[in-house]
């Protein structure tokens, strides 16, 4: 998002501030368009395979009769079509007309069996890994070269800071000079032609996403190793010491994420797990009444849970079975219903209930940023979140496009500074705040600041005409 032509009928200093903050963010594009292309390419991907046609087949229709098998008899027949696995997890359906999902873990990797609760029937067996949503999830966020705080995430985390700064000094760019109004910035000039054109669209596009594109940035950075997992995490985990007396294990609930794909709510990844095995909680199964998974399903109904929801297995002899219910899962398409219980094993007593209410500040913020974020909210998000992903795509190309037919043949014509070229406050200030808010994009500016400041005088210097 930038206008690329130099203002007019302006002081020599308000030329020189414009050709500082065009360079940087010509600096910032090139570093930053290729990263924004593949996060706006994966996130169609993921789109289509978790919005439009999950890989699991939750979506898949089964007629619809007035008699269920019992949760333990849809296990069952899970586990005998794959002798020797031990369930892991069991998603209730959405619906009469909807398949239930078990999750049978194996040595060899884990299952997702879609069942008809009816009779019974296996009709998909898939993966829970290396699926195409895992692949585009893998590639979104680690790039396939390392998971959280590992090499891939180091990039993207950089890449999205510095699509900040792209987007700060893209603003500045845009800003109506020379008599055009603002209303006349927002819409494209078809009659132009060429170069001015491109300009135009990229110009118009921009402006319309940068507030979208900058939610998403921010939403996406908050699960990085650095500014999100050290930083606005840390600082907005949900307190265990809310579970009063209940012992809690070593174990976050972060750990119980299988794969690149997230299951657990934000604000509850750094939070401990309690343990089973005390007395401690609140009466959930009635004394004396087996843990059975199907008396967990008549708790989750008895104590609120609508629609669909997850039964999560305990993993060893200190491990707690989990009720869940998040947009971020799919289970609804209401951030503000998430809600996670952990039961005893032993006891079947309730050691913990978090609802959205729960949560702290921005652990509520993040829980409708994050469904925004993944179209979790229905089709119209879904087709919103696709419309933009198209606009990031082609002010992307465009921008490309206008710096190549403005590169003069065999140069690389990054926007040169004027004469006797003097760093503002105002520069410095902005890019201090950048830095100091995103860290590691504060670490890349930094770094491209001394390459800069060490490329000789005759390359970044050529008066105040147009390159």
């Amino acid at each position: 998002m930038t206008a690329m032509a130099e203002p007019q009928q302006h002081t020599a200093a308000n030329i020189r501030l414009y050709r500082a903050v065009w360079r940087w963010h010509f600096y910032a594009g090139l570093f930053v368009i290729p990263f924004l292309v593949i996060l706006a390419a994966s996130g169609l991907g993921m789109l289509f395979v978790t919005g439009v046609s999950p890989e699991y087949g939750e979506w898949l229709e089964v007629e619809a009769r007035s008699g269920t098998l019992g949760v333990a008899d849809q296990i069952a027949k899970a586990e005998a079509w794959h002798p020797g696995g031990r369930l892991g997890k069991y998603v209730t359906p959405w619906g009469p007309g909807r398949p239930a999902l078990v999750r049978i873990d194996l040595p060899a990797g884990n299952r997702m069996l879609a069942i008809d609760p009816h009779g019974g029937e296996i009709l998909r067996d898939t993966p829970e890994t290396g699926t195409w949503n895992e692949f585009l999830t893998n590639l979104h966020g680690e790039l396939l070269i390392g998971g959280n705080g590992g090499v891939g995430d180091a990039v993207m985390e950089i890449a999205a800071s510095l699509g900040i700064t792209m987007l700060a000094t893209g603003l500045y760019l845009w800003w109506p000079r020379n008599g055009r109004g603002l209303l006349a910035s927002l819409k494209p000039d078809l009659s132009l032609r060429g170069r001015a054109l491109w300009k135009s669209l990229h110009e118009s596009v921009g402006i319309w996403m940068s507030v979208f594109l900058l939610f998403f940035l921010v939403s996406g950075l908050a699960w990085s190793g650095v500014w999100g997992g050290r930083m606005v995490q840390a600082w907005s985990t949900f307190p265990a010491q809310k579970w009063d007396d209940v012992p809690l294990s070593d174990q976050t609930h972060a750990g119980t994420n299988h794969g690149a794909a997230k299951e657990v709510p934000w604000t509850l990844e750094q939070t401990p797990l309690p343990e089973s095995g005390s007395a401690a909680g609140v009466e959930g199964l009635p004394h004396g009444v087996p843990v059975t998974t199907q008396a967990l399903v008549a708790l989750g109904r008895d104590i609120g849970f609508e629609g669909r929801f997850q039964i999560s297995a305990p993993t060893d002899e200190t491990g707690v079975w989990t009720l869940s219910q998040d947009s971020m899962s799919y289970d609804s398409t209401n951030p503000t219903a998430d809600r996670t219980v952990h039961v005893d094993q032993y006891t079947g007593r309730i050691l913990a209930d978090v609802k959205f209410a729960d949560y702290p500040f921005f652990g509520k913020v993040m829980a409708i940023g994050i469904a925004l974020h993944e179209g979790q909210l229905g089709w119209w998000n879904v087709a919103l979140n696709a419309l933009f992903c198209l606009a990031v795509i082609f002010a992307c190309v465009s921008g490309a496009v206008m710096w190549w037919k403005r590169r003069p043949a065999g140069r690389f014509a990054a926007p040169v500074y004027p004469r006797e070229f003097r760093l503002t406050a105002g520069v410095c200030a902005i890019a201090l705040v950048l830095g100091l808010a995103f860290p590691m994009g504060g670490a890349a500016i930094l770094a491209f600041a001394l390459i800069d400041a060490l490329l000789p005088r005759r390359l970044k210097e050529a008066g105040f005409q147009n390159t």
